[in-house]
């Protein structure tokens, strides 16, 4: 399904095609809580602070067009939580159900391991997402809980659905840094 996609870092030149991508989810889905599409400063902005700060920020091509990308970055700002990591995974929408998620979160996940971090930990909107739901489970995210009617878009109340996955050592031993 995946034949020919590659999955690289992204790219100042990549952020109008992400832009695009996510101005898509945020006009017509739940996976964001955002209501209004970042316009591109915005987004170029958001990708700056989290790659300045060491984080991946990848891309997925397909026949040399951006058709997704995935990041991390802090789960929450207190030092004690500096190796958990929150990820993003949004998909261009004629690219949902090619394979092209399960790539970039399994590139995700190796990056934010190899920066030491512990766990990673989804927080998806909409407890009926059954497919990023679907793609967590299937690279080893557990449900950790759901936060009933944490937010009201397009006239409903949705739920974040909490999943979360050991990176490396996790638990098992303290940090190396």
């Amino acid at each position: 399904m995946t034949a020919g996609a590659t999955v690289r870092p992204a790219t100042p030149a990549d952020l109008p095609d992400i832009q695009r991508i996510y101005a898509h989810h945020v006009m017509t889905g739940l996976a964001s809580f955002e209501e209004i599409a970042p316009d591109l400063a915005e987004m170029t902005r958001r990708f700056t602070t989290l790659v300045e700060a060491g984080f991946p920020y990848l891309v997925a091509e397909l026949d040399g067009r951006v058709v997704g990308y995935s990041y991390c970055g802090p789960y929450r700002p207190r030092p004690a939580y500096r190796y958990s990591v929150e990820n993003s995974v949004y998909l261009a929408p004629e690219s949902a159900g090619r394979g092209i998620g399960r790539l970039l979160l399994s590139a995700l996940i190796e990056r934010a391991t190899a920066l030491g971090k512990r766990q990673m930990v989804a927080v998806i909107g909409d407890s009926a997402n059954h497919a990023s739901i679907g793609l967590h489970q299937a690279l080893g995210f557990r449900r950790v809980g759901v936060i009933e009617g944490a937010g009201f878009k397009h006239g409903r109340w949705v739920d974040s659905v909490l999943m979360q996955r050991a990176l490396g050592p996790g638990l098992a031993a303290p940090p190396t840094t």
